[in-house]
């Protein structure tokens, strides 16, 4: 009996979830023997950086910024109205490493629904950890009006037909209020490994699509953006109900303004259609 319970209480110890990123390192220590350093974060800016160097002197990438002001003009004439904000120049970014350590905890721990079993796909560590993250690299596209999303869309889709390019697209609509495309493009490229070797990996570069509206908001509330995604325990209370909270204002303005939007673009259609 005594035996029985002291075997329970080992296997619920074993099987307890990482709550902070340092239960975290200590678990994947422990558990799969990788070892967060000084030495994991400069490997991985070094991997990021050689990514995106080389993306930066891609031919799709040179092409679709080339080809900014001709996508401008195609809508302006469908629409009347310009696609890009003015003098609008995407940039890509690297994911800082604390950012992809924590994204790398909640697809491992706290989105797993199969803990303590590893999560669909597999476990997130350092030897597939590139191509199993698909914002390393990213960049964002801002334009003016609510269709002018799936507009971008396509025209990426387009280029990436025409180079043979793996490309994926999904329109998210989050409970949070977050509203903006995603598209991923996948491709190889030739990193360093550790021992200063090089190795191929497939990585994906995400380019968001955002409205003007909707990057405004983002960068009013940037900070407490950044803020809860380190938090990652959620709150008992549902952020629906407690008005008072940061949560609360900064969520429903995104839905606020989304609608906003597409009231903007009905708008737009009755005058269209005045005109004819």
């Amino acid at each position: 009996m005594c035996s029985t319970e002291h075997t329970i209480e080992v296997e619920n110890m074993n099987n307890q979830k990482p709550e902070t990123i340092t239960e975290y390192r200590k678990w994947l220590k422990k558990e799969h023997r990788v070892f967060i350093s000084k030495r994991t974060k400069t490997y991985y800016e070094a991997v990021t950086s050689k990514v995106k160097t080389d993306f930066e002197k891609s031919d799709f990438w040179r092409e679709l910024t080339e080809n900014l002001a001709y996508f401008d003009n195609e809508y302006l004439l469908q629409t009347g109205y310009s696609l890009l904000i003015p003098r609008f120049e995407p940039e890509l970014l690297t994911k800082p490493f604390l950012s992809f350590l924590l994204k790398t905890f909640r697809k491992n721990i706290f989105e797993n629904e199969n803990w303590p079993n590893e999560p669909e796909g597999g476990w997130i560590l350092p030897t597939n950890w590139y191509c199993r993250v698909n914002d390393v690299i990213r960049t964002l596209f801002v334009v003016k009006y609510l269709d002018g999303v799936e507009f971008m869309i396509n025209r990426i889709r387009g280029l990436c037909e025409q180079r043979s390019l793996p490309c994926q697209s999904y329109l998210e609509a989050r409970e949070e209020g977050y509203y903006a495309a995603h598209v991923y493009i996948a491709r190889n490229f030739e990193v360093p490994k550790v021992d200063w070797d090089t190795e191929i990996v497939k990585v994906s570069v995400e380019i968001q699509i955002s409205t003007q509206l909707q990057e405004v908001i983002r960068r009013l509330l940037h900070k407490y953006y950044e803020e809860r995604r380190r938090q990652i325990r959620k709150d008992d209370m549902k952020w629906q109900w407690n008005y008072r909270s940061d949560e609360f204002v900064a969520n429903y303005l995104g839905h606020i303004l989304h609608y906003i939007e597409g009231m903007i673009m009905e708008i737009r259609e009755r005058q269209k259609k005045e005109m004819v």
